[in-house]
Formats: structure tokens, C-alpha cells, sequence
């Protein structure tokens, strides 16, 4: 039987990622962004904001550390105004040290970003200023409290200690309808770990999986593109209702739920014609 190409290359970007990638360089201030004399900007931003007294579905973003890409969209989703949560599936927290061979190494669940923050810039400021690490974890301490693992997570346990998180309004019930990826491995091991829990609330979840490289740059460009797939989703599912009512949403069922889900492929397959070079993954999985 011939190799699956697929779990070569997997091995193959496993032996070369053994350490973390290269850290993100720092984004520009928020106040440098361009606005025109019409104010367009503003106009874009409020396009992008659910209103607080619609529909919302609920989202949780992953990548490998909860760190950069899931960290990144999970703002841009939290600022819609859109329920996030976020997770990485690798087994210890893994940023650049001061050598390739020398990487830090931190707990999932326990080590807040503040202190890693503060370690590092302890360490070598001036190391983690110029590579961006602490602008990244100045803006990660703003958004939660510290990187959370995906296979650790109990859905449906209630995240009440997470009311400071932003995006925390609408998740306390530890509950979500969409999990988005950043990278192939972390799709996978997502939708392994939901087997393994064995979907004991009989709750539909669609994953999808926005390949995206680990940089700050292209971070910051997926964080836009899974906006841009949210906010399609968020409306669909709001139409949906509006038609057919709220019946059994919650448990997954009813004909709102149903007409949703049957139009997940095709809203997916316009999101990818508007972002061509982000390729794009989706599976139905069970919580």
C-alpha cells in the first residue's frame, strides 16, 4: 500500500516545527491606521459589529498555543461583538527563546499571559521587543487571562470564571456552534478529541479549519477572514430562525437548525471565492 502524502507531509512539517516558529514583528498602532474623510473606516467597523440585541452564534477559535492566530481572531470576533472563546491543541505552550534550541516552554491552564509577559521581558526586553512576543502577549492579557488547551476543555461545563474574557458574554454555558482552526494538525486533533469525548450532549458542531502561517502579518489577515466567515454564518443562522423559529436550536434540532446546516457548504464555498489563498477545511462534528 502506498503512503498517504498527506501524513508525510504532516511528518514532514512536524520534524521541521519541533520549536516554535518565528514570533510575530509588532503591529502598527491602532492609532497610525489610515482613515479617510469620510470616515470609512468607522463605517467598515460598525458593518463588522453584530447588534447586542440580534442572534448570535458562538464561536471558539484554535491554534497550536493560543497565542498568536487563535488569539488574533478571537479579538476580532470578541470586538463583532460575536461570543469567542479560544483554545490551542498542542501538549505545552511553546514560544521562540533565544535560540532555536532554546524555546519557552509554559503550561496550558495555569500560566497567565501577564506572566509570561513578565518573565520574558525580565529575561531579554530587548530580544522580545524587537520579535514582537511581548506586544503579542501585552495584547493576548488584554483579551483572557491565560492560553487555555482544547482537550482539556469540558463542553457544557459553565465558564463563569471567565466573565473578564472578552467575547465571554454568551459563552457561559461552556457551549458552541462553530470551532475554527488555523492549521490542518489542529483541525485534526479537534475533531479527535471530539470523538473521544463521545458527544454526550448530542449537540451539532461544525468545525472548519483557515490555514493560516504563523506570523503577526498573516494572522492578522486570517483574523479578518474568519470574520468575514463568522459574520456569514451568524446571519444565515439568523435568517434561518427568522423563517422557521427558534424551536430546538439549543438541542440541535428543529427546522431553523436544520436549514442552517444544510447551508454551511455553499456559504463556505463563497467565503473561499472571496479568499482564495486561505485554504479551507469543514467537518460536522458532535459535542
Amino acid at each position: 500500500m502506498s503512503a498517504d502524502p498527506r501524513l508525510r507531509a504532516r511528518q514532514q512539517q512536524a520534524a521541521a516545527t519541533t520549536v516554535a516558529t518565528p514570533p510575530p514583528p509588532p503591529p502598527p498602532p491602532i492609532d497610525s491606521q489610515p482613515m479617510g474623510l469620510d470616515g470609512a473606516n468607522d463605517a467598515h467597523a460598525e458593518q463588522n459589529t453584530v447588534p447586542d440585541d440580534s442572534f448570535k452564534l458562538k464561536f471558539c477559535t484554535v491554534c497550536a498555543s493560543n497565542q498568536n492566530r487563535s488569539m488574533e481572531a478571537h479579538l476580532q470576533l470578541a470586538s463583532a461583538h460575536l461570543p469567542t472563546i479560544s483554545f490551542g491543541t498542542g501538549s505545552l505552550v511553546r514560544l521562540p527563546g533565544p535560540t532555536i534550541q532554546q524555546p519557552n516552554v509554559y503550561h496550558f491552564n495555569s500560566t497567565t499571559y501577564r506572566t509570561i509577559h513578565d518573565e520574558l521581558a525580565g529575561q531579554n526586553a530587548a530580544l522580545y521587543t524587537h520579535n514582537g512576543l511581548l506586544n503579542m502577549l501585552g495584547r493576548n492579557l488584554n483579551i483572557k487571562s491565560y492560553p487555555e488547551r482544547f482537550q482539556d476543555w469540558v463542553p457544557g461545563k459553565p465558564r463563569l470564571e471567565h466573565a473578564e474574557d472578552q467575547g465571554s458574554q454568551g459563552t457561559e454555558s461552556g457551549v458552541v456552534d462553530v470551532v475554527i482552526t488555523c492549521e490542518e494538525r489542529c483541525f485534526d486533533a479537534v475533531l479527535e478529541d471530539l470523538h473521544n469525548k463521545g458527544g454526550k450532549l448530542n449537540r451539532p458542531v461544525h468545525v472548519f479549519n483557515v490555514d493560516i502561517r504563523d506570523n503577526h502579518e498573516e494572522a492578522l489577515v486570517g483574523g479578518k477572514a474568519i470574520l468575514d466567515l463568522a459574520l456569514s454564518l451568524n446571519e444565515a443562522a439568523g435568517k434561518e430562525r427568522e423563517v422557521h423559529g427558534e424551536g430546538a436550536w439549543q438541542s440541535g434540532g428543529g427546522a431553523a437548525r436544520s436549514g442552517f446546516d444544510e447551508r454551511v457548504p455553499d456559504i463556505l464555498a463563497t467565503w473561499q471565492e472571496r479568499w482564495p489563498n486561505m485554504p479551507a477545511l469543514w467537518s460536522l462534528a458532535w459535542f
